[in-house]
């Protein structure tokens, strides 16, 4: 986390409208030096905090959901933004999404990468961005390879996609290379 924030206090992410996006499993919000510590890096490097995305993973179970809840809320309340990451497989995502105030669903790309072709995921997608909406949380699909795809996320409602068919991953010292970024 504190890489990701000298990053952004190097790179010019708020004048250009991009965020940088960190993912913390459910064993970060069991330390108790973490939210501290991201404070005081706020602190010191004076970004916009908007500018710092975090997703939450299920590599490992939140333990303690008080304190995640309390932690979510702190740092949303300094303008950062919550997701959650893979949505759809782990065992509680939907658990999550309920307790966590979170703002949006990264809807896994093992539903997307065949959507044109498989009709269960294209229902289990519906499915989701209609869960999403009803509680307010803004989507995103990962995996997106084609057009087609795009055009049936788009149809669903999904309000945005990542994937090789909308950009490919660079790294941060070619921020400057290019020229409109999504």
């Amino acid at each position: 986390v504190r890489r990701a924030i000298h990053l952004i206090a190097e790179q010019p992410f708020a004048d250009r409208g991009l965020f940088l996006e960190v993912n913390l499993s459910g064993r970060a919000f069991n330390d108790p030096e973490l939210l501290p510590l991201i404070e005081q890096e706020f602190a010191a490097t004076n970004i916009n905090p908007a500018t710092l995305v975090f997703e939450i993973t299920e590599t490992a179970a939140i333990e303690n959901m008080v304190d995640a809840q309390r932690f979510i809320t702190t740092l949303k309340g300094m303008g950062c933004r919550f997701g959650l990451d893979d949505f759809g497989i782990g065992f509680s995502s939907f658990s999550y999404l309920k307790q966590l105030p979170v703002d949006f669903l990264k809807i896994d790309g093992s539903f997307i990468s065949e959507l044109k072709h498989n009709h269960t995921d294209q229902h289990l997608v519906r499915a989701m961005v209609e869960v999403a909406r009803g509680l307010g949380k803004q989507t995103v699909a990962e995996f997106v390879g084609c057009e087609e795809t795009v055009q049936l996320l788009s149809n669903y409602g999904v309000d945005y996609a990542q994937g090789h068919h909308i950009g490919k991953p660079f790294a941060i010292s070619e921020i400057d290379t290019y020229s409109e970024i999504s």
